[in-house]
């Protein structure tokens, strides 16, 4: 598919994950907003990190922006909505909105309160345990 370029007032993903020393613990992440950007587009897809891994949330959703993002969707990687998505999350979104106060930043849930990732979670569970009596 062919990415759409991107128009005035146009929308932005900024993946947010928690980060690692190991690089290797980012390759599902990546591979999410790999996914993204070939729907979307690499310049309104960013993928961001709290710590150990960059760019930070701030430079990320800052890339999306000055890039012509004027709407932000932020979507925590997350399996539940902790410390992180609750208290740490909103903190650095305000700081990043008290930057570009004309941008429009909206918080979605984390991924792991999708009943779709759910279900998902769950099939690959019960499939683990059907592999182990088949075998």
């Amino acid at each position: 598919m062919t990415p759409t370029p991107l128009p005035n007032g146009s929308r932005g993903l900024l993946l947010f994950a928690h980060g690692a020393r190991d690089p290797l613990w980012a390759r599902p992440f990546e591979a999410v907003a790999a996914r993204c950007q070939a729907e979307l587009g690499p310049d309104r897809v960013v993928l961001a990190f709290l710590e150990f891994m960059s760019p930070d949330l701030i430079a990320g959703g800052q890339r999306l922006i000055d890039g012509g993002c004027t709407q932000l969707d932020v979507v925590p990687l997350f399996l539940g909505a902790g410390g992180h998505v609750r208290r740490d999350l909103p903190g650095l979104l305000a700081t990043l909105q008290a930057s570009n106060p004309a941008v429009v930043i909206r918080l979605q849930a984390a991924v792991g309160e999708s009943p779709q990732l759910v279900d998902t979670m769950a099939q690959i569970a019960l499939g683990a345990l059907i592999q182990q009596v088949a075998a």
